[in-house]
């Protein structure tokens, strides 16, 4: 298959040696992702509210061989944001790969439910804290005259759904549109940006769901580690590659299968 690319090389890059920074990196997509990117030989930058998840990430990293770098990081601390990765820059002096998936959601979501309190907690940290990241890291990769953002987004960010109700929602979209600007003033430093738009997936974030997900429902959704692949092939792209939007969901759709909206 190596042959496909043009110039008889394979079309997938080696990432051995190259820097990655997840947020949301304790569980769900972001260890994913953390774990399939060190697997493929990147020094990882773990970043999350919980210690002890990010440490839980940690050993699964080790178990690949290598030594990640725990950064505790609430994303929506703008300042904070600024702190780590000005430490990753002084520590790795590159960064090739920015994962940010950090994201919440409260489980009274409603427009009958919601209140200002919780609509504030989830666009700070699924909106502005994206935004926070990518302003922060972009300087580091202009630099280099490349980098990869991935802006883990939703199902949501790409469909309006009343299942996720309106905080998370029209964050989401507006992650989704943020990283398309991105595309559009970046391209011409080599930055990529993709929004990754994921259905459901069996993650702890299901837990804040107003009625209860089964455990044969978790079974046939996405998994964390489907989700890891998918960052590790975005990450093994060549640079002149940008996917900027995927939409991915379960083959048992339940937005299609059950009529969820």
């Amino acid at each position: 298959m190596a042959g496909i690319a043009g110039n008889g090389e394979s079309a997938l890059r080696d990432l051995n040696g190259k820097v990655a920074w997840i947020t949301g990196a304790g569980t769900g997509i972001g260890q994913a992702g953390a774990v399939s990117l060190a697997q493929a030989g990147m020094e990882v930058i773990l970043s999350g509210r919980r210690r002890e998840n990010l440490e839980e990430t940690a050993a699964l990293v080790e178990k690949s061989g290598k030594t990640p770098v725990i950064e505790e990081l609430d994303v929506s601390d703008n300042d904070s944001v600024s702190r780590v990765v000005a430490r990753i820059e002084e520590r790795f002096k590159r960064l090739d790969v920015a994962v940010l998936s950090a994201g919440i959601n409260v489980k009274n979501r409603s427009w009958k439910e919601v209140e200002t309190q919780g609509w504030d907690s989830v666009v700070d940290i699924d909106l502005n804290g994206a935004f926070y990241c990518c302003r922060s890291v972009l300087p580091i990769m202009r630099r280099q005259k490349e980098g990869l953002i991935v802006n883990v987004a939703s199902w949501a960010g790409v469909r309006v759904s009343k299942l996720t109700g309106p905080a998370y929602t029209a964050a989401k979209h507006g992650m989704v549109a943020m990283s398309e600007s991105l595309n559009m003033e970046e391209a011409i430093n080599g930055i990529r940006s993709c929004a990754l738009c994921p259905g459901e997936v069996a993650t702890p974030i299901l837990e804040n769901r107003p009625v209860k997900v089964t455990d044969e429902e978790k079974a046939v959704m996405l998994q964390g580690e489907d989700l890891g692949e998918t960052i590790l092939f975005l990450a093994q792209l060549d640079k002149r590659v940008c996917v900027n939007q995927l939409v991915i969901s379960p083959t048992a759709n339940r937005m299609y299968t059950a009529g969820l909206s």
